[in-house]
């Protein structure tokens, strides 16, 4: 437990924050950790979810680094400490998902011509529906990639077809760059933002002491714009008649009881891929699946690593 909390809570000796600058001027912040190991594994380009911030699976980069890997990541245009494109820093909000996909596509450039490969991807909900589509258009062609909990559909009431015309309408009625609700991770639940995340206490804490340690991490709730790009950028990637014909192997991680993103959008993403292997988690993982408590998350790690060595050895 004190290891763990010490790994969960701290940079790594040998990792560097810095920024990197887009093609448009904007600046992220980006984590890089070399590997150490006398004979380098490959790199792993690991991309978080809406609101995330990559200091949450620090535990996870200590695993893969343990093991010979270079870690890299960095935070998505407005969020983290890459800017807000909100006068509300508390709110999440992006002009378009196409976005999200330039700056991937020229960090990927960037990154892919100097990190040692094989090149991996590893990415989490929102981050896992950008990847998908990063795979899907061409943008990225990695040796393997992991999904995990993809947002590949968004809960929506009645159907998506009705949240996405809500979320519309809602742009229309108001400043679009508003938030969509006040707190937690979905509008409408009674349910506590520790219950849609993760059952592990201790793991759930390490973000509030993020927070804590650096404010300007701290985002809440998306914009009605970030709500209606969402929808649109999800139904986009689910209809796509490119995804049959992807060359990249993937590893997706499902929980079946998610509550922030519809596993059934997920598994229907899957299918349509040649090559895509589940793994799927029933109600003892909540949406936070690499910090879940440590009998899903050792799975899920577990998973990863005999994924990794099959599909994307040196």
């Amino acid at each position: 437990m004190v290891a763990s909390e010490n790994q969960r809570r701290a940079y790594p000796d040998g990792s560097t924050i810095s920024t990197w600058t887009a093609p448009d001027g904007w600046t992220l912040r980006r984590f890089d950790w070399p590997s150490s190991a006398a004979t380098p594994r490959g790199s792993i380009l690991f991309q978080p979810g809406r609101g995330d911030l990559f200091e949450k699976y620090l535990e996870t980069f200590h695993h893969w680094h343990a093991q010979g890997w270079s870690i890299a990541s960095f935070d998505w245009r407005g969020q983290g400490k890459s800017g807000r494109l909100s006068d509300d820093p508390n709110v999440g909000d992006i002009d378009t998902f196409e976005t999200y996909l330039a700056d991937f596509a020229a960090f990927w450039k960037d990154w892919a011509t100097t990190a040692p490969g094989p090149h991996v991807i590893v990415a989490h909900s929102m981050g896992g529906h950008l990847i998908g589509r990063a795979l899907d258009e061409g943008i990225a062609s990695p040796a393997a990639a992991v999904l995990v909990a993809p947002m590949m559909g968004v809960h929506a009431p009645i159907s998506a077809g009705f949240g996405e015309w809500l979320a519309n309408t809602m742009m229309r009625l108001g400043n679009p760059q508003r938030r969509a609700w006040k707190g937690n991770e979905r509008p409408a639940t009674m349910a506590s933002r520790q219950t849609l995340l993760t059952h592990d206490d201790d793991r759930y804490a390490d973000e509030p002491f993020w927070w804590d340690k650096d404010p300007g991490l701290r985002l809440g709730p998306p914009s009605w714009r970030w709500v209606a790009r969402a929808f649109d950028s999800t139904r986009t990637l689910r209809g796509s008649p490119r995804l049959k014909n992807m060359k990249v192997p993937v590893l997706m991680l499902v929980a079946d009881a998610d509550q922030l993103v519809r596993p059934q959008d997920t598994l229907s993403v899957a299918a349509a891929m040649p090559d895509c292997h589940v793994i799927r988690f029933g109600p003892e993982s909540a949406h936070e699946i690499l910090r879940e408590v440590d009998a899903v998350r050792d799975r899920a790690i577990s998973a990863i690593d005999t994924f990794l060595s099959e599909r994307a050895a040196q």
